[in-house]
């Protein structure tokens, strides 16, 4: 079965952002809620799993796994997203209404990595 064009800008858009929290680990740390332990080591393993999945994404008999995993790891981000929407210091200076409207989005993402699961095929 040959693999849609869209499975491979999700696996672009996942390694990309992988890449970046090596390149500019200052902006993923900041976003880190408190309450979460060595938070350097936490955006190491987010950044290298979105990096690793997307890689996955684009081996036809693991990409089906891939996407699982890209479900969970968005589920496991999820607490910065409401950590950058509720804290001033962590927000970025992004306004608080694109960071309302970023928490949605997640929901967007997952759906898109669930076409690519076990359970649409």
């Amino acid at each position: 079965m040959d693999s849609p064009w869209h499975i491979y800008l999700m696996a672009v858009l996942y390694i990309l952002a992988g890449i970046n929290h090596f390149r500019k680990p200052h902006i993923y740390i900041k976003i880190i809620p408190n309450y979460f332990p060595n938070p350097a080591l936490l955006n190491a393993i987010s950044g290298g799993t979105e990096i690793l999945l997307g890689v996955l994404l684009c081996i036809p008999v693991v990409s089906q796994y891939a996407a699982l995993g890209i479900i969970a790891l968005l589920i496991a981000i999820f607490p910065a997203n409401l950590f950058m929407y509720s804290n001033m210091e962590a927000s970025l200076g992004i306004p608080k209404w694109v960071l309302l409207l970023r928490l949605p989005l997640q929901i967007v993402l997952i759906i898109w990595a669930y076409q690519y699961t076990f359970f649409i095929h």
